[in-house]
């Protein structure tokens, strides 16, 4: 398996980390890069990220046969119109983004005919730094990618997209977009939030910053993801808002009987509200491939 040209749409952490990975298995001859701000494209070139500077989607993925679209989930429609013209039923063409429902319909308007060489994908991996200069090659690499397809999808193109993330040492699981959706708000999108709503609880204060003085582990863990990208969570959010407002919902009954269990002062019920989390979070264990 070897394609001649990667277009590049988004030189960030996700797609440059994509870019290196493909380079470091030998499976890409050239990377045409582009991304909204000039700067990044450039950066990403000097980095090695990239061969080749396009100063537009169109003109990144001109001659691909393989394209990654990995901008924020709400550009994924003008992103895919504006690549219409160019890509082929034969280009394979996937997303890394963290919602799913809205990408794949904005690939079915943006790409209209087209739609069915669309892979949607979601990697279950990251780091809360963004930014090309913190691209890595290894990043998916014993990490799960779930890919959505639908039933226009070409059997051909999930194939191809499967055998590439598994090339690159990722463990491929297939699910529905509505499963991806309902599963991610739950496992990520909530945390996510949650630990934004943490970090503006705590630095809101008058005295947060001496809070914040004498914070150790505990709050470094908690609050380690309020750090990611503003724009690209603003757009998870807002595009899967009605599986991560029911999972809002769920966490506030939750909160409510740990609140209640206080002002009762009811210790057995604490305690065991407590133990139920405990042992749960004890037995989990993340999915990686061993």
């Amino acid at each position: 398996m070897m394609f001649e040209q990667l277009g590049l749409i988004g030189c960030g952490l996700m797609g440059g980390s994509f870019a290196l990975a493909l380079k470091k298995a030998g499976l890409v001859q050239r990377v045409v890069g582009y991304s909204k701000s000039p700067s990044t494209t450039e950066r990403a070139r000097q980095l090695g990220v990239i061969d080749v500077e396009a100063p537009s989607a169109l003109l990144a993925v001109s001659g691909a046969d393989i394209v990654l679209v990995a901008v924020p989930v709400a550009s994924s429609e003008a992103t895919f119109k504006a690549i219409r013209h160019i890509v082929t039923p034969q280009t394979l063409i996937m997303d890394v983004g963290s919602t799913k429902n809205d990408v794949v319909l904005a690939a079915r308007r943006g790409l209209q005919e087209l739609a069915g060489s669309f892979v949607p994908a979601h990697p279950i991996a990251g780091k809360e730094l963004a930014g090309v200069e913190n691209a890595d090659a290894g990043l998916y690499r014993g990490h799960q990618i779930i890919l959505t397809p639908t039933g226009i999808t070409h059997a051909d193109h999930v194939r191809r997209a499967t055998d590439v993330w598994q090339a690159l040492g990722s463990r491929v699981v297939h699910m529905t977009p509505e499963a991806h959706d309902t599963t991610f708000a739950a496992v990520s999108h909530l945390p996510h939030l949650l630990s934004f709503a943490l970090m503006n609880a705590v630095c809101g204060q008058s005295c947060g910053q001496n809070f914040l003085a004498l914070a150790g582990p505990g709050f470094r863990d908690a609050s380690r993801i309020a750090a990611s990208d503003p724009v690209v969570w603003r757009d998870i959010f807002l595009g899967n808002r009605a599986e991560v407002l029911a999972q809002c919902q769920l966490f506030r009954d939750q909160l409510q009987l740990f609140e209640a269990a206080m002002r009762n002062a009811d210790q057995s019920v604490l305690e065991a509200l407590i133990t139920q989390a405990s042992s749960a979070r004890a037995h989990w264990r993340m999915s990686e491939i061993s």
